[in-house]
């Protein structure tokens, strides 16, 4: 599978450049390629495959399908999204909330606007797993992510730790919302790689100290061979980390 190059210690996806469709119901934006948009330069990152941002109109989404082989996660940034699957479990997310699935052996399972009077606004990420065939697992959990501003929270591990959703791939995902002034760091561990994806507002991230890219709402950034990342802001703006293997 073709992936974003390598070559490059820091690979900026603008906005812009993302396949995007409208539906009536569903304005949808690819990251990277999907159902009938199509970017050879750009079919995942490491076992990252799918960045959709999403939003879907009162009432409407998608209807009962299904899904082996992959995990799913669901970040909301506005209004409420609707679970339902074969597994007997359901729920709301609500802004701050966070979903993954391990869809392993199969799952069928729809995602709804649950209001009937606003959209509602959200990324979907696919990851590769790192075991195939597992039994299907569903979980959801509120994560304070406006309330713990200027903070990294882990909202879904490779270990599952510190009360992150237990994903089944060598990835640590962590969500965080900024505020004006501030300014949050990372430490990347040898042979690891990154992924930047704003969710809102704008960013600054400086790489190792000596270059600094300006990102906004839509903007993603593949780091390859990074060591250090800082992250701040001179507005407001929040961001999701990949920590990839």
């Amino acid at each position: 599978m073709s992936q974003v190059q390598q070559a490059e210690k820091v690979k900026v996806r603008k906005a812009e450049a993302r396949g995007h469709a409208n539906y009536g119901w569903l304005d949808t934006h690819h990251t990277f390629s999907f159902a009938y948009y199509f970017d050879p330069e750009y079919m995942g990152f490491r076992s990252l495959r799918v960045i959709n941002e999403d939003r879907v109109t009162p009432g409407d989404g998608f209807g009962t399908h299904g899904h082996r082989d992959m995990e799913i996660i669901t970040y909301v940034l506005e209004g409420a999204l609707e679970h339902k699957d074969t597994i007997g479990e359901g729920g709301i997310l609500y802004p701050g909330d966070v979903q993954h699935m391990s869809t392993g052996t199969g799952i069928m399972h729809s995602e709804y606007n649950h209001s009937r009077s606003e959209n509602v606004h959200f990324l979907q990420i696919w990851l590769q797993p790192k075991v195939k065939g597992v039994k299907p697992v569903y979980d959801q959990r509120s994560f304070e992510i406006a309330k713990n501003s200027g903070k990294l929270n882990l909202v879904v591990g490779r270990d599952g730790r510190d009360g992150a959703l237990k994903v089944n791939q060598d990835v640590d995902l962590f969500a965080s919302a900024l505020k004006q002034g501030d300014r949050i760091s990372y430490s990347f561990e040898a042979n690891r790689y990154g992924w930047v994806q704003v969710a809102r507002g704008e960013v600054d991230i400086e790489v190792d100290t000596y270059e600094k890219f300006s990102l906004k709402a839509g903007d993603g950034v593949a780091l390859s061979e990074i060591k250090e990342l800082a992250i701040s802001t001179e507005s407001n703006g929040e961001i999701l980390l990949f920590d990839l293997a």
